[in-house]
């Protein structure tokens, strides 16, 4: 007969782990080699897809990358710069003006380059100079980066973008001209601008101001163009166009200089929506009614567009496409492979029509 097991010892454990046994490993952080045993491949299989190599099986990846999430791995960025010669960290310089637009492309870029596999550095500066702009591409390379997004189109960028090509780390210029940037990325803004004008011309009217960027920035120049543009082939003369500097209160001033002046205006075409909500605010207090006496049509299509009074008629940009194709630019411009390289075509804008926009008074 056995005798029963004294009392106060410990049960003795089972042999093997149990069935619903976590895939991660207890006690430590998991490692490459964890992944390739749950995924049931090599290391260098692991290796080849963390480091985003595209010579694997879309079924092997996909295997890898569940094992990865499963495991909840993290690659160690430091051991593999020193193994690849790679920081895996990519710049970002924006701006601290706080627009939708250059945010949300700043937003997206750093969304997107994480999910590629990079750590992103972002600079920030209080305007873009030729000067500020050259530190501000210095201190990305001191740190190493391997390629940088650089949202700003004005001259001075472009010619800053331009001196970099011969350091050997891609500039990506968001907005900018192709023929002055190696790498661009951006929206058709003569499309935007002819759509915008179109939808006033289509409407009746025919003194149609418009209220221009500054022109030292691609975007307000191509606007300007598309505006033109509209007009003459409408065979309508241009009848004048103030500038601004994207803000509220330059669009307030302008509005105020149209109300003060000719009455013939009947529609004002915006270069953005900044612009346009301090044209609306002029107008209103100087007894214009919008659209009643004049129609007003704006550029971006900003989350507050559709809550002004009234709402405003706009042109939409797909900032977040913008910025995942700067991202896609980049990391074929990193890899030196034409085939991985996103073409750089325009984006297509869209008109969204709301009811700042109408057909003009008979007088």
């Amino acid at each position: 007969m056995t005798a029963p097991l004294p009392t106060g010892l410990p049960t003795p454990l089972p042999t093997g782990p149990p069935t619903d046994a976590p895939a991660r490993p207890t006690g430590r952080v998991p490692v490459m080699a964890d992944v390739a045993r749950l995924a049931g491949v090599s290391h260098q299989t692991v290796s080849r897809v963390v480091n985003g190599q595209s010579n694997l099986r879309p079924a092997t990846r996909e295997r890898v990358e569940q094992a990865i999430r499963q495991l909840g791995y993290r690659p160690n960025t430091a051991a593999r710069a020193l193994v690849t010669r790679r920081s895996a960290t990519i710049g970002v310089i924006g701006s601290k003006s706080g627009y939708w637009g250059p945010s949300t492309v700043h937003r997206t870029i750093q969304a997107a380059g994480r999910e590629a596999g990079y750590f992103v550095s972002s600079v920030n500066l209080p305007n873009h100079t030729r000067a500020s702009l050259t530190d501000a591409i210095d201190h990305l390379r001191d740190h190493a980066v391997e390629g940088i997004v650089l949202i700003a189109a004005n001259d001075d960028a472009l010619e800053v973008a331009r001196a970099q090509e011969a350091g050997g780390t891609p500039v990506v210029v968001v907005e900018g001209d192709p023929d002055r940037a190696r790498w661009t990325v951006g929206v058709d803004q003569v499309a935007g601008a002819e759509l915008g004008t179109r939808h006033l011309i289509d409407l009746g009217h025919e003194d149609i101001a418009h209220l221009a960027g500054p022109q030292e920035w691609t975007e307000a120049r191509a606007r300007l163009l598309g505006f033109q543009t509209a007009m003459y082939a409408a065979g309508l003369r241009p009848s004048r166009h103030l500038v601004g500097d994207w803000s509220a209160r330059s669009g307030y001033e302008a509005g105020r200089e149209i109300a003060q002046g000719s009455s013939d205006v009947t529609a004002v075409f915006c270069a953005n929506d900044q612009m346009a909500l301090g044209l609306l605010r002029a107008l209103s207090e100087a007894g214009r009614s919008v659209p009643g006496d004049v129609s007003v049509v704006g550029f971006d299509d900003i989350p507050e567009a559709a809550y002004l009074i009234p709402p405003l008629t706009t042109v939409r940009q797909d900032f977040t496409a913008v910025g995942r194709r700067a991202i896609e630019i980049l990391r074929g411009a990193i890899a030196h492979d034409p085939d991985r390289r996103e073409p750089a075509r325009l984006i297509r804008p869209e008109l969204v029509v709301r009811a700042s926009s109408a057909t003009p008074r008979r007088k």
